[in-house]
């Protein structure tokens, strides 16, 4: 097949672990003989004004136009961006991905995911007036973020009402899709995998002695963006409420709230206790994941989150709050949350600081979720829109 896919989040060398997840399954599919092409809209911002812009957006001007990832083409066409224009900012990142997946030269697809639902599911009526298969995919905040924005959802309700079908990261997802676009003949999981040859327990004051971390102590991993869907705030303060007077906590990842969180830390006398990494690479994560005695994921809004799926598998306990799709990855009660009062989420964290879960009875419940099972249901719905 060639399969074109227009996504808003995937890995470039300004941003190399965003939309990694979603590069795994495109990578998976062209090895196994599918022709795929990434076009991967970015917004229009001359290198000239990156002293005006600031960092957060003068990067953009320095992602390269087109790339070979592996093998997969990916295209960067530019578009106008415009702040407080979010629907018209949708139709302009939509018709760029149209004239690179379309225009001149290019290669006609056999069908096209909206991979990331939004803003890509604009281009949906589009592709099907050109008699093109189109397939949206749900990640999480790209369908249940947005469906909450009155100005958006009748563009995201009417892009899944034009698609041959829907897939998703988690059931949870899945029905949201379903219940704003209508059922569809073709729906299905595709649930990202974890590789459990990379992510597999390891010895605890190995993985510390590695990371520079002391061997003594309990400490707490947060993974994740510093945003407010994620509310590192609220894991910062379950940690105050539950977490002995020895142990750490560390964020790792980036965003906005990073300063808050520091100095929320400081208010609650926390500094010397509490470390912000930054984004780390896969290959570190590992270690992370060994080192610590538990994982602290609460989460708003979530769709089946990645760091939870790698946890389990490295065998790492989780606390995470029942956001989205989290609990289809969760069988132990002990470690999925209901609550969000902070006080009660440092009593569940205790809890399990002090009687974890056995590392490979937690491996065990998320064993047949491999890449290769991802890759099968993706490919398998896509032949099925082809024949169509």
């Amino acid at each position: 097949m060639r399969i074109g896919v227009l996504t808003s989040l995937y890995p470039c060398p300004e941003r190399p672990f965003e939309g990694i997840f979603a590069e795994r399954k495109w990578l998976g599919l062209r090895s196994r003989g599918h022709d795929v092409t990434v076009v991967h809209p970015v917004p229009w911002g001359p290198r000239w004004a990156a002293p005006v812009l600031g960092e957060a957006r003068a990067y953009l001007a320095r992602i390269p136009r087109s790339e070979d990832r592996g093998g997969i083409r990916v295209k960067r066409p530019r578009f106008a961006h415009l702040p407080g224009r979010s629907g018209g900012n949708a139709g302009r990142f939509a018709a760029a991905g149209l004239r690179a997946l379309l225009g001149p030269g290019a290669e006609r697809p056999d069908a096209v995911v909206c991979d990331y639902a939004w803003p890509a599911a604009v281009a949906a009526a589009a592709l099907q007036r050109r008699g093109i298969p189109v397939l949206i995919n749900g990640r999480g905040s790209d369908v249940l973020q947005v469906r909450e924005v009155r100005s958006l959802e009748p563009q995201l309700t009417s892009g899944l009402r034009w698609a041959d079908g829907y897939t998703a990261v988690s059931q949870d997802l899945l029905d949201a899709m379903v219940a704003m676009g209508g059922s569809k003949a073709v729906q299905a999981l595709t649930p990202n995998g974890v590789n459990d040859q990379q992510f597999a327990p390891g010895n605890r004051q190995e993985a510390r002695a590695r990371l520079g971390q002391p061997e003594a102590g309990d400490l707490v991993l947060c993974v994740g963006h510093l945003i407010e869907r994620k509310d590192p705030l609220l894991a910062l303060r379950a940690f105050a409420a539950g977490a002995g007077a020895g142990a750490r906590l560390v964020f790792v990842g980036r965003g906005p709230l990073s300063d808050e969180v520091s100095r929320a830390a400081a208010a609650l006398g926390l500094e010397s206790r509490v470390s912000l990494l930054g984004e780390r690479p896969p290959e570190e994560l590992v270690d992370w994941y060994r080192a610590a005695n538990l994982l602290l994921l609460t989460s708003r809004r979530e769709g089946r989150p990645n760091v939870v799926l790698e946890a389990l598998s490295a065998g790492c306990p989780v606390l995470a709050t029942s956001a989205g799709g989290t609990g289809e990855l969760i069988s132990d009660p002990r470690m999925l949350a209901s609550t969000r009062d902070p006080e009660q989420l440092g009593k569940m964290l205790r809890e399990l600081l002090d009687t974890p879960p056995d590392a490979l009875s937690l491996r065990s419940t998320v064993g047949h979720l491999s890449w290769a099972a991802s890759i099968d249901s993706l490919e398998g719905v896509l032949e099925t829109v082809v024949r169509a």
